[in-house]
């Protein structure tokens, strides 16, 4: 299979993370490729992500790399170019990669953390709710270019339900709850949907008040992606210059401390129930 000049966020990370395990083994890229019996080019693509890999090429590499580590290494293989497509694909052509690419994540994901200041989390939004946020992009989208982004996020909500839904944990300031978008019974749907979804099993929905006082770290909402292995988890973080998905061990780190101490200052599950309808009461 020829080397892909735009790889997937997949492929990406498992070419860091065999080159991490290189770096640990201390073994520069010309010494190792020739462990393995290919050219340096060649293993420069496949850290890079642009050449694929199979399952058990991870499994020389590791050998070669002496790392011991099944968990770790049955996740890798699993991220080989062996997959099958997914229904994200489809949509690479009409929308920026990143969003493919969150899709896949939030499918393979074991868990899933969010935290979001301003708005509603995109699992939890209502069709018309989406519609109204996608269509505050800026710059402006066209009719069609809306219809493929709100397509797109309501079947990423297909994660939390089914045989096997991922545990869904989502921490949202008071501030969101009270954004109008989409007029007022578009606001006391969300709202309604808001409740139901936590009512599910896998779905924990806490509020952070006002009157809670701080919002810990910097106020930027993200999304806490729980990987097979602790090493394989990811953050992603929107922004004006687009999509950032963060894995180093530093940032990760970070991060579940933020969400800790986000936890520590939101409202319990059942008083966040209550807080809602306390805001429904004044709408």
């Amino acid at each position: 299979m020829p080397p892909s000049n735009t790889p997937t966020l997949t492929q990406r990370r498992l070419g860091t993370e065999l080159r991490k395990l290189r770096e640990r083994a201390g073994l520069s890229s010309t010494a190792a490729a020739v462990r393995h019996g290919i050219n340096q080019a060649r293993l420069s693509s496949i850290e890079a992500g642009r050449y694929p890999v199979s399952a058990d090429r991870v499994r020389v590499f590791a050998r070669n790399y002496a790392c011991g580590e099944d968990d770790l290494l049955d996740a890798l293989a699993d991220m080989t170019g062996g997959r099958t497509r997914g229904w994200w694909d489809e949509y690479r052509e009409h929308l920026p990669a990143s969003f493919a690419d969150m899709a896949e994540l939030e499918h393979r994901a074991r868990a899933l953390r969010v935290a979001l200041v301003i708005h509603i989390p995109g699992l939890l939004q209502t069709v018309d709710h989406a519609r109204a946020v996608i269509r505050e992009a800026a710059p402006p989208l066209r009719a069609y270019e809306v219809e493929h982004r709100l397509s797109h996020r309501m079947k990423r909500q297909a994660i939390l339900y089914g045989d096997k839904p991922v545990p869904y944990t989502a921490i949202i300031h008071e501030a969101a709850l009270r954004m109008e978008f989409g007029g007022m019974e578009t606001v006391r749907a969300q709202l309604e949907h808001l409740l139901a979804m936590g009512e599910m099993d896998n779905v924990t929905i806490r509020v952070i008040p006002f009157s809670g006082g701080t919002f810990p770290g910097t106020g930027q909402s993200f999304d806490y992606v729980v990987g097979p292995v602790p090493q394989l988890d990811t953050v992603q973080l929107d922004s004006a210059q687009g999509t950032q998905f963060m894995d180093a061990e530093a940032e990760l780190a970070k991060y579940r401390a933020v969400l800790e101490r986000m936890e520590m200052t939101a409202l319990e599950p059942r008083e966040t129930r209550d807080f809602i309808h306390g805001i429904m009461r004044t709408i």
